[in-house]
């Protein structure tokens, strides 16, 4: 169960709603591959290949958009949108790594905008942790709602070493966790005049 109160059983989450509609439920009509990307962060890398442990950023990849989060100073959404595997888009500190089949889903691609809302009020900006709560956090949680299966445990590896490297966090740059797509979700979020066709914020 999320702190905001949503639960999951899986396979398909079953207690997602919308103001004002029915129960939203798989259609049992699609089957729409769920790819996980995975990128290195190679500059966070270098603080932690000393104890043998890489970060990786990821994000999910669902009828060609790719879904992730980061952290901001804002009380709102940390999810942001993304051309899939475009490590350009995500900044200079993301190299592309691989792509993971996870799984299908039966939801539709209106139900997964749906379920990115729900998503984004517990994955919010100002909640984003390194170890506890972080990008790879959102993909699990994100992947088990869609078809059942988690992540592999090896990507969010240094989450469950967190007591290892307790100082990390606060010894890196912010923007080293805040994808340039994620900034461009803020400032689009912040300012209604963005131009047609730009990121769109969450």
């Amino acid at each position: 169960m999320f702190s905001n109160g949503l639960t999951c059983n899986l396979p398909f989450c079953m207690n997602i709603r919308d103001s004002g509609s029915d129960e939203l439920l798989p259609t049992k009509t699609n089957r729409e591959p769920v790819l996980l990307n995975v990128y290195d962060m190679y500059k966070i890398n270098e603080f932690t290949s000393n104890i043998g442990l890489g970060v990786f950023h990821s994000g999910v990849e669902i009828y060609g958009t790719e879904y992730a989060y980061g952290g901001h100073q804002y009380s709102f959404t940390g999810i942001f949108e993304n051309i899939p595997r475009d490590e350009n888009e995500l900044g200079e500190q993301f190299k592309f790594r691989q792509t993971i089949h996870i799984g299908y889903t039966d939801f539709t691609e209106e139900d997964v905008k749906r379920i990115i809302n729900e998503l984004g009020k517990e994955f919010r900006g100002n909640r984003y942790h390194l170890m506890n709560n972080n990008c790879n956090h959102f993909s699990g949680a994100f992947c088990k709602i869609l078809c059942g299966n988690d992540i592999p445990p090896w990507i969010n590896r240094l989450a469950y070493f967190s007591s290892w490297v307790p100082f990390l966090e606060r010894c890196l740059p912010k923007e080293w966790l805040m994808p340039m797509a994620l900034q461009h979700s803020i400032s689009c979020r912040r300012d209604s005049t963005c131009s047609e066709g730009s990121t769109t914020p969450l």
